[in-house]
C-alpha cells in the first residue's frame, strides 16, 4: 500500500506526463489520488512545485530500475540496450504514444526555475551514469562507456519524439541497431 505522499506524486506524474505541469490543475491531482486539497499542502507544502519535483524522482528512481533490470540479464551491452529499448517501446505503446519523457514533461513545462533545470539535469545524468556503469561491466572503457551512455540517451530522447510524431514504437526498437 502506498503513502498519501506517494500516490500524490505518482498521480501528478502520470498527469504531467500527459499534459505538461501547466496542463494540469490541482484539483485533477487531487481527485486523480482521491485525496482532500489539506493532503496536498500537509506532504507537499510549496504545492505544486514539490509535488512536481517529488514526481519527477519517483520517475527517475523507476527508470534507474528499468535500466537494471534490461542489462542485469544481458549477455552482451548491446543485448542490455535493445532490452531497454524494447521496455520503453512497450511502455509507449501501453499509453498509446501520449505520453511524454516521465520527468522532462513535468520539469520543463514547470515554472523556469533553477531549481527545476539543476533537479532534470542531475536525473539526466544519474541515468548516463548509471547506463556508463553497465558498459564498463560489458567491458568498455570508461571513456567509451560515458560516450555511448550519452549517445544512447540523446538518441532515446530523440526517438521517443519522433515514435510519438510518427504514433510508432518501432522507432524505439530500431533504435540498438543505430547506436550499438
Amino acid at each position: 500500500m502506498t503513502s498519501t505522499r506517494t500516490e500524490l506524486a505518482i498521480k501528478a506524474g502520470y498527469l504531467f506526463q500527459q499534459r505538461g505541469y501547466h496542463g494540469v490543475g490541482l484539483s485533477e491531482i487531487l481527485e486523480s489520488a482521491g485525496v482532500p486539497k489539506g493532503s496536498l499542502y500537509h506532504h507537499y507544502p510549496n504545492g505544486k512545485a514539490d509535488l512536481a519535483l517529488a514526481a519527477a524522482e519517483i520517475a527517475a528512481t523507476e527508470v534507474l530500475r528499468i535500466i537494471d533490470a534490461s542489462f542485469d540479464e544481458a549477455a552482451t551491452y548491446r543485448d542490455g540496450v535493445t532490452t531497454y529499448c524494447y521496455k520503453l517501446a512497450k511502455y509507449f505503446d501501453i499509453h498509446e504514444g501520449k505520453i511524454g519523457c516521465p520527468v522532462s514533461a513535468t520539469l520543463l513545462g514547470g515554472p523556469d526555475n533553477a531549481v527545476f533545470r539543476e533537479t532534470l539535469s542531475t536525473i539526466y545524468s544519474r541515468w548516463m551514469d548509471r547506463l556508463a556503469e553497465h558498459a564498463v561491466r560489458f567491458g568498455q572503457s570508461a571513456a567509451q562507456a560515458d560516450h555511448n551512455a550519452r549517445r544512447l540517451f540523446l538518441s532515446l530522447e530523440g526517438s521517443w519524439t519522433l515514435a510519438r510524431a510518427r504514433g510508432d514504437s518501432n522507432v524505439i526498437r530500431e533504435l540498438p541497431s543505430l547506436v550499438c
